[in-house]
């Protein structure tokens, strides 16, 4: 049985436009986040968590605590509204995560990499959230600052130096 592809009709922003998003961003609420280092929900908050300013949430119904942090769950029983809810779940529940991003007023919904769904898209656009889709959140706050390189992503930069691994020399 063959997969029947769904042909994609909607425009995400830019990156200028993305940058913008996590520039005013200051809080982040990861649903599907998970105390699993193996899921990448785990290494985004593990990265966001040491290398970015931003205040971060973590919310799974099943989990208590995660990377020592409390886990909540629902986007409603967060102590503060999210300016960005990023989200780490199957394409089914992401209509429903973009209504409850509705609901507590969330600014921005950012669907991770693999993940497009033009219905949970319209939901949010349609009460003035801002909308990323198929994009991850570490990526691209490290390759708007910097710091793809850390994670061996190939940062664009050619250079001659060879580079050092030790403190010495």
């Amino acid at each position: 049985m063959s997969e029947q592809t769904i042909p994609r009709t909607w425009q995400g922003p830019s990156a200028p436009d993305r940058l913008a998003i996590l520039r005013r961003a200051k809080s982040i609420a990861i649903v599907g986040a998970s105390a699993n280092p193996a899921r990448a929900s785990y290494f985004v908050a593990t990265y966001l968590l040491s290398s970015s300013p931003y205040e971060v949430f973590f919310v799974n119904p099943r989990a208590t605590t995660i990377l020592g942090r409390p886990a909540y769950g629902s986007l409603a029983e967060l102590p503060v509204v999210p300016d960005l809810v990023d989200v780490f779940r199957r394409d089914a529940d992401l209509p429903g995560v973009a209504q409850e991003s509705v609901a507590v007023g969330a600014k921005s919904l950012w669907l991770q990499l693999g993940s497009w769904n033009e219905e949970a898209a319209a939901i949010a656009e349609s009460a003035g959230l801002e909308v990323v889709m198929d994009r991850c959140v570490k990526i691209e706050h490290a390759r708007f600052h910097g710091g793809l390189h850390l994670a061996g992503f190939n940062t664009g930069e050619i250079s001659a130096r060879k580079q050092r691994l030790s403190g010495r020399g």
